[in-house]
């Protein structure tokens, strides 16, 4: 990005919420950690190429431990002896205050919690930049406040310049999760060189609106497609939510602005909620993974048997071992008359999670292994049995933006208290119904077929939730897939999501519809309690479904 072309500011996104949890566990073993070190390494090549051309760098790599992180690269600037200006952000760090989500610390539960976070806004990030700071290192803010940070700083937004905050935050959902909005994760691949995409950046201008594009000779793509894709990507209803503004989805118009280059304009604001959220990461126990294969006959039935073998190894004992859950899955990768011994087999996977380790050891592996010459026929597993593992859980909580401040530590060694913005706006902007466009009075004949071949999807995770969002490629199957594509379809289709809560919006300017899915995920990805558990190929699997579709579209 730096040796590219032309750049003001370079931003990087570190913090998912896996990530937390895992910078959660590093400061567990050592105080001083707690941040993420790969920035450093980044630095450590690039700072001054940064520092000589005038760009500034805006990341959010400070997880945990910002002041620390911060003061590590001065430690590295010294070294090479570059004179650099660096701020950071802090107030985001809320355990001390966990008795205020319902965390009291009592007892002996084994599950401690690690973490607790505050989403912070951009106006800190504005603060450091207006005080002369090279290099801006926080820790948990939005993913989008690293773009409108600097569009404030440049611009002097306030906190009434709703629309322009609120575009900012669109331009800043687009760049933050990299190449997957110049071809990355991206449906239709196959009509792009995608080997190796560039990164995105963000022309951003004064009213908020910006032209998402990338640097000449990168590969990949930007177009209107790729960026309605990112756009869709773990968001839910119209209204996006943010610590400095709501930034409505359903009125951002998307136009083609030349090759590899595509404007986004018409984004309105509203006022932010009054609330703040908390991501919470605790350790929630333990688990262990096996996975047997079955091949040949008889499939069922050998899953069956092993299923009911080792069920009864684990509760004969006299003081039982079996863990508190136990998921078994079973996956038909097997053909029948197959040419290779791997064609012909399935896989049956055990999940087993308890609070106690020991429960998920020794006493689950020793008990399946002891199988191996008294199971089914062909027993084996794919990989030895290892230790079990620790998982963690996320939770979001919400406090009182004012209850929170964010403190910038500017490059002179001032501190600043930056306060959450007035909510002296109106909360909504009145706004037509979620109404879909007028059906086609006559399709036609239709013909069965997978979806994917009209309709691209884009998937995600937020905490135990799934995000799904599906747009058509013109207006015709806009038309069709607003009216067929319902939560019942849906729940038909896919069918893990019969039983759960789920809502649909509908986005008519990016001729997309997207759903939240409610605890598809469990308690989120790093608890680990689904085959793809962050739901990344949900939206693949939706697209790979039959249903009938109009032959004119196909």
């Amino acid at each position: 990005m730096l040796a590219g072309g032309p750049l003001d500011v370079l931003t990087g996104d570190y913090l998912a919420e896996l990530t937390m949890l895992i910078l959660a566990r590093d400061r567990l073993r050592d105080a001083g950690l707690g941040y993420a070190r790969t920035f450093l390494r980044q630095a450590e090549e690039c700072l001054a190429q940064a520092l000589d051309r005038g760009v500034r760098i805006v990341v959010n790599a400070g997880g945990l431990n910002p002041a620390r992180l911060a003061d590590a690269l001065g430690e590295l600037a010294e070294r090479q002896g570059l004179s650099v200006r660096i701020g950071h952000l802090t107030g985001d760090e809320l355990l001390p205050r966990a008795a205020e989500f319902g965390w009291t610390g009592e007892g002996a539960d084994p599950r401690p919690l690690l973490a607790a976070n505050a989403y912070l806004g951009a106006y800190g990030i504005a603060e450091c930049l207006r005080g002369g700071a090279d290099v801006v290192v926080t820790g948990r803010v939005t993913d989008a406040a690293l773009v409108v940070g600097p569009g404030i700083a440049h611009y002097g937004w306030t906190p009434a310049d709703l629309d322009a905050l609120a575009g900012a935050v669109v331009a800043g959902h687009v760049l933050e999760c990299g190449a997957q909005a110049t071809g990355g994760n991206y449906a239709f691949f196959t009509e792009h060189d995608t080997d190796h995409p560039g990164f995105p950046i963000a022309e951003l201008h004064a009213d908020g609106s910006s032209v998402i594009t990338k640097h000449p000779g990168t590969g990949g793509a930007v177009t209107v497609e790729t960026v309605t894709a990112q756009l869709l990507y773990e968001t839910g209803g119209p209204r996006y939510l943010g610590p400095d503004v709501t930034a409505r989805l359903d009125t951002a118009v998307l136009t083609p602005d030349g090759p590899d280059r595509v404007r986004i304009t018409g984004v309105r604001g509203e006022a932010p909620p009054a609330t703040l959220k908390v991501g919470l990461n605790r350790l929630g126990g333990y688990r262990n993974e096996l996975v047997f294969v079955l091949t040949g006959l008889d499939i069922e039935a050998k899953a069956a048997l092993v299923q009911r073998q080792l069920t009864r190894a684990l509760t004969a004992a006299d003081v039982p071992s079996q863990p508190a859950e136990l998921r078994w899955t079973l996956a038909r990768t097997d053909h029948p008359d197959a040419d290779t011994e791997e064609a012909a087999s399935a896989l049956l996977r055990l999940t087993a999670r308890d609070p106690q380790e020991h429960r998920v050891g020794r006493a689950l592996t020793a008990a399946a292994v002891e199988l191996g010459l008294a199971g089914y026929p062909g027993f084996h597993l794919t990989a030895p049995p290892g230790k079990p593992t620790p998982y963690g859980v996320f939770e979001a909580k919400y406090v009182d933006a004012k209850a929170v401040e964010q403190v910038a530590h500017l490059p002179s060694g001032t501190r600043t208290t930056v306060s959450a913005p007035e909510l002296t706006h109106p909360q909504e902007r009145t706004s037509e119904p979620e109404l879909p466009p007028p059906p086609d009075p006559d399709p036609g004949p239709t013909r069965r077929a997978p979806l994917g071949l009209v309709a691209g999807a884009r998937s995600g995770d937020k905490g135990g939730d799934a995000n799904l969002g599906v747009w058509a490629r013109s207006e015709a199957g806009w038309r069709w897939l607003a009216h067929t594509l319902t939560v019942e379809r849906l729940r038909e289709l896919l069918p893990e999501t019969a039983d759960l809560a789920v809502e649909r919006h509908l986005l008519p300017n990016l001729r997309a519809v997207n759903f939240t899915i409610h605890g598809l995920l469990g308690e989120g990805v790093a608890a680990q309690a689904r085959f793809d558990p962050q739901a990344k190929a949900l939206g693949e699997w939706l697209r790979s479904r039959r249903l009938d579709i109009p032959e004119a579209l196909l």
